[in-house]
């Protein structure tokens, strides 16, 4: 089974390593979380077991704890509270010998460990009335099927256990292959049917996931009103709303708000075709329309699309329905339907700053949008940062000097329907990749790449980063200065340097230095000696937040551009930058006061007098 969000493998003694191996290797998604001090070498580490626990459970994230059962139990007992919403918690045997899962059996923990015995040749010690007897779990159906009812489910199970046998209405073969007590004559029901009718304590309902939307909408119609009309077709023609299977229009619509949003009604992800697949529908359309055919190169976009979805065994069972600005159509698939597999869903890139590569600075955001990406687009030194978190994805890499062509890639898997993490250390959209991003879509006639769903997130960039590492230089008006000539004329960067250095800014330098270009940064030192005092601090920053960080305080005066290179940031603060000591010395500090000394009568130490 997947195993969605991806599982947590708790880890609390060496002895259980072997066994976390492998039921890594089983799911490779799967994070291996060790107890601090107790073992090494883990995707994550936790100080605090039961805090750590309780979160985990919280965020909905599966639990496979490597430890006595009694463990997970006394750390989840706390927030035990809705046992609908529970996520699998299973605890495993040190040697993997036995596996027992404790919460949310019915939530896919009883398959889980069915799974995780069949990998570790164990056994499954699942405790779970119906599953034991039965061979089915009733209030968990598989994907292909929803339950309509889930409020009678135990009453109906509590029956059925008792003795009373069952008619079935409908067909499906997860219940045919159980043990259920199946009689033609049974006091109980269960029906499968894509019809919208209410169940009762002696009758489940099950909706069968075959049924197909496909819309139309004007260009920028209210999501509220293609919701709306969809509501009301499946009302007035007694369908119900969980038989909904796949939502799908035509390509021109994939970066439709409507269209999504109704999409995330159903729980689903829009599916999109071309004209030219949507008009091979033409024999089979109901309502074809010339005028649709010149507008958008087919005769009918919901019916087309709702038939596009389901096959050629497929039929329509709603033909087109309208509203003022929207339409929709319904048909119904003889299989079940996977949402995943029809048509092509709207391309995402992520535009991914991940700060200097270490995982505690990188943001919550970044790592989940990582996380969620299929395909991974960098020059190859910031992935080899991202670790075992990019396992299983598909790698692009690029070398420097290749920014355009990276950007062109990322941009080209993202129109072929990919989640694509476009990924830059720093803040990618500080001299980055993200304003590459925006110049080609500007620039270039590409509609596949305008109807991206685009997102941009930061990282902690250099400037951050030395910034914090020296105390607070950035305290007042500050700006950032790239001394590279590539792209920006040297005369155009001498001329902001002397701007800068006139209005006082603490300024950063990027791109001090490469391997041939070695007299711009000592051309800005001397335009900057000229406006502000030799004894000017000035930050040196190399290599920030990894293992060889090195980070100096130099007076301006001696600051030597012969020992910076490409890896380094240097930040000259203003005239009123200043330095101060902190452990007996032991410790120096650079900060930018921002004028806070004027309001609290603060003895100038470099005067004497009081302000």
């Amino acid at each position: 089974m997947e195993i969605t969000p991806p599982a947590a493998i708790i880890l609390l003694n060496e002895s259980g390593r072997e066994t976390a191996l492998k039921l890594q290797a089983r799911y490779p998604e799967a994070l291996i979380h060790g107890l601090k001090g107790r073992v090494k070498n883990t995707d994550l580490t936790f100080q605090q077991t039961a805090s750590h626990i309780r979160e985990l459970f919280t965020a909905n994230a599966p639990i496979i704890g490597i430890c006595a059962s009694a463990i997970l139990i006394r750390c989840l007992a706390p927030v035990l509270a809705n046992k609908q919403s529970e996520p699998p918690v299973l605890a495993v045997s040190d040697d993997g010998l036995v596996t027992v899962p404790l919460l949310g059996g019915h939530h896919g923990a009883n398959d889980l460990a069915r799974e995780i015995a069949e990998a570790l040749n164990g056994t499954a010690a699942v405790t779970t009335a119906s599953d034991v007897r039965f061979s089915i779990a009733l209030d968990m159906p598989p994907a292909s099927l929803a339950i309509g009812n889930p409020q009678h489910m135990k009453s109906f199970v509590a029956a059925v256990m008792s003795g009373e046998k069952i008619r079935l209405v409908g067909e499906h073969p997860w219940f045919t292959q159980s043990d259920l007590p199946f009689d033609e004559n049974g006091s109980l029901t269960i029906a499968v049917t894509t019809e919208d009718i209410n169940g009762t304590d002696q009758n489940l309902v099950y909706h069968p996931k075959t049924l197909a939307l496909g819309v139309g909408c004007e260009r920028f119609a209210e999501p509220e009103e293609l919701i709306g009309l969809v509501k009301k077709t499946l009302t007035s023609n007694k369908l119900s709303p969980l038989s909904i299977a796949a939502v799908s229009s035509i390509d021109l619509k994939m970066d439709e708000a409507a269209v999504h949003e109704l999409a995330d009604h159903f729980g689903l992800t829009a599916g999109f075709f071309d004209p030219q697949t949507l008009e091979k529908e033409l024999s089979r359309l109901e309502t074809p329309s010339d005028i649709v055919f010149r507008e958008t190169g087919c005769h009918g976009v919901s019916e087309g699309a709702a038939l596009a979805a389901v096959g050629p065994d497929g039929t329509l069972v709603v033909p087109k329905q309208k509203s003022d600005r929207a339409t929709c159509a319904i048909a119904l698939s003889p299989e079940r339907l996977s949402n995943k597999e029809i048509g092509t869903p709207q391309g995402k890139l992520s535009v991914i700053g991940i700060g200097p590569g270490q995982d505690p600075w990188r943001t919550p955001e970044a790592s989940k949008l990582i996380n969620d990406a299929t395909d991974l687009v960098a020059y190859g030194l910031y992935l080899d940062l991202l670790g075992d978190s990019i396992h299983g994805k598909t790698r692009h890499d690029f070398g420097l000097g290749e920014e355009e062509t990276r950007v062109r890639a990322a941009l080209d898997l993202a129109a072929q329907g990919k989640n694509v993490a476009l990924i830059s250390s720093g803040d990618i959209g500080i001299y980055a990749m993200a304003t590459l991003v925006f110049e080609l879509i500007e620039y270039e006639t590409r509609p596949d790449w305008n109807r991206l769903d685009i997102q941009v997130t930061p990282g902690i960039s250099a400037l951050q980063a030395a910034a914090a590492r020296a105390g607070a230089p950035l305290g007042h008006d500050f700006c950032t200065i790239s001394l590279s000539d590539l792209l920006t004329p040297w005369e155009v960067i001498q001329s902001r340097i002397e701007a800068a250095a006139k209005g006082d800014f603490v300024i950063s330098f990027y791109n001090p230095v490469s391997m041939k270009r070695r007299t711009q940064l000592q051309t800005a030192k001397e335009i900057l000696l000229r406006h502000r005092p030799e004894n000017t601090p000035v930050i040196i920053a190399r290599n920030l937040g990894r293992e060889d960080e090195q980070v100096t305080i130099v007076d301006l005066v001696d600051l030597d551009p012969g020992k910076i290179d490409m890896l380094t940031l240097v930040m000259v603060g203003s005239s009123e930058t200043r330095r101060t000591e902190t452990n007996a010395g032991a410790k120096n500090w650079v900060y930018t006061p921002r004028g806070y000394a004027g309001k609290m009568n603060i003895t100038n130490l470099r005067t004497g007098t009081r302000k």
